[in-house]
């Protein structure tokens, strides 16, 4: 069988999902990446949602699910006071969609990967452009 990324990632519906887990970085730039993830895909967190934030403590791990299949415009480039981590894993396709539209709002490093048969993990680190 012969197909492009692309219509192997967006022909199966867990090839368009990517997990997002962010761990390192600012309480508020985390957030900041948390809007524009909500802004650019589908996910399991709304705008402005602070996950797993209990009692007004902030999590350890911030994670979403996001769906990269049809993403929404980038908007200008956005500010962080810090660097923050970001860890992706899903399909090859997926999370190198979730790399490049992350691009437009952010400087965007890869800094580690571990690749699977048909999973891809990456960290990346954001700055502001």
């Amino acid at each position: 069988m012969n197909s492009t990324p692309e219509q192997s990632g967006a022909d199966h519906p867990a090839g368009r999902e990517v997990v997002v887990s962010l761990s390192r970085g600012e309480a508020q730039d985390v957030r900041t990446v948390f809007d524009v993830l909500a802004d650019a895909f589908e996910s399991d967190r709304r705008a402005g949602e602070i996950p797993g934030q209990t009692q007004g403590h902030h999590p350890t791990a911030w994670v979403t699910t996001v769906d990269v299949s049809e993403p929404r415009p980038t908007t200008a480039p956005v500010r962080l006071s810090a660097p923050v981590t970001v860890d992706a894993q899903g399909g090859y396709w997926a999370v190198d969609r979730l790399r490049d539209h992350l691009g437009g709002a952010f400087a965007v490093s890869v800094v580690g990967t571990a690749a699977g048969d048909q999973e891809l993990e990456v960290r990346l680190r954001l700055e502001s452009r």
